[in-house]
């Protein structure tokens, strides 16, 4: 097929879907072919953070400690001045049921106004918990300083906690943050770049010279030459109509086509915390030998008792009785052959009955030899 954009622009989209549909399920049927809309986003589509402060009230006895946070009872009293209510200067009061809370929360793309969105309620002071609380009506602000919603509702907190009189305490998750599904209303809608440009951008989730190139290729076998064209490792530009509805379907059309990433580069990733290695697939080794052996050594201390001649004089003693054994474990020697596999290392390494701190060391090792063929990053 050689369609251009503009014929596509021309012709009902719905004409040439039953053609794509069908080329969509012949490239389905490789294991190894991914979905466009699984490697990449649009660009210009995108979430949003807002956050936001508010006042949590209704707390049995759980709530901030006024006396040591004083931001709390001035932000309590400005809100009672906008219902007329104006406290005494110096009244001292203690707000045991309430807490100063930060809100967070992510503005999906294309979200409407009056539609409802998740928040996330954390305590910024010291309240030992937010459970049983209900967020009065807070504003949620983007970085440009606009208020994108207004949150309010009961919390959802799944942590909780005990404590005597004696001072023990028992604590279950964490007490001090909660959720409100849907606690938050959109008010303004954020402004995206989807339409009003004569292509659209796909941006790969892991840049690659060659899944760029591929993913270029597979537009254009649909659409004819030069729809698309790979900007770099990262981005490929896709000529596309301007109509808004058009373009929706063009886009849902395209996002739907599969294509075979190219393969990744060969990396080691090392969590020294845990012990966890992950060896990627294309990791080579040149042809070497390993030897690994430990060095464990001993010190031990006794505690004696001297007692000399009962006809000395002299009195009895402790002394200390210190020994130091050195004990030298010969690891057996492995031999890796030319441009071993992954299932090669795993196997060799195994055989040796090398620990994770152990392996460490010898990759490391491989590494500055000039033997490893891979990158090693340490998380």
């Amino acid at each position: 097929m050689n369609i251009t954009v503009r014929q596509v622009c021309k012709q009902s989209y719905r004409a040439i879907a039953s053609t794509l549909l069908s080329a969509l399920f012949l490239f389905g049927s490789h294991a190894s072919a991914e979905r466009i809309k699984d490697l990449t986003s649009v660009e210009g589509v995108r979430s949003n953070q807002l956050v936001g402060y508010g006042l949590v009230v209704g707390l049995d006895g759980t709530g901030d400690q006024t006396n040591q946070t004083p931001f709390t009872t001035q932000s309590f009293q400005a809100m009672l001045k906008q219902f007329g209510i104006t406290i005494p200067p110096g009244a001292k009061f203690q707000l045991k049921n309430v807490a100063a809370v930060a809100i967070h929360a992510e503005l999906p793309a294309f979200a409407k106004p009056g539609q409802t969105i998740d928040i996330t309620v954390s305590s910024i002071a010291n309240a030992k918990s937010l459970r049983g609380g209900s967020l009065l009506l807070a504003p949620l602000r983007g970085l440009d300083g606009n208020v994108y919603a207004v949150a309010q509702g009961n919390l959802i907190v799944g942590g909780f906690g005990g404590e005597g009189r004696d001072g023990s305490k028992i604590t279950v998750n964490v007490p001090s943050v909660g959720r409100i599904p849907g606690g938050a209303m959109v008010e303004r809608a954020v402004a995206t770049r989807f339409g009003g440009d004569d292509r659209i951008v796909f941006n790969l989730h892991t840049p690659d010279f060659t899944t760029a190139k591929r993913l270029a290729d597979t537009i254009n076998d649909m659409l004819g030459p030069e729809v698309a064209m790979p900007m770099d490792a990262a981005s490929i530009a896709v000529r596309a109509p301007q109509n808004p509805a058009q373009r929706v379907e063009f886009l849902s059309l395209l996002e739907n086509l599969t294509l075979t990433p190219g393969n990744s580069s060969a990396k080691i990733i090392i969590n020294s915390r845990t012990g966890t290695i992950v060896v990627g697939q294309h990791v080579r080794v040149s042809p070497v030998a390993v030897t690994h052996g430990s060095l464990t050594v001993t010190v031990k201390e006794d505690v004696e008792a001297s007692q000399p001649n009962a006809f000395g004089g002299g009195e009895t003693v402790v002394v200390p009785n210190s020994r130091v054994e050195v004990v030298e474990e010969n690891g057996p020697m492995f031999k890796f052959s030319p441009g071993p596999t992954l299932n090669d290392i795993v196997r060799a390494v195994n055989e040796v009955g090398a620990a994770p701190g152990d392996l460490m060391a010898i990759l490391e090792a491989l590494k500055q030899a000039g033997a490893l063929k891979a990158e090693i990053v340490v998380i």
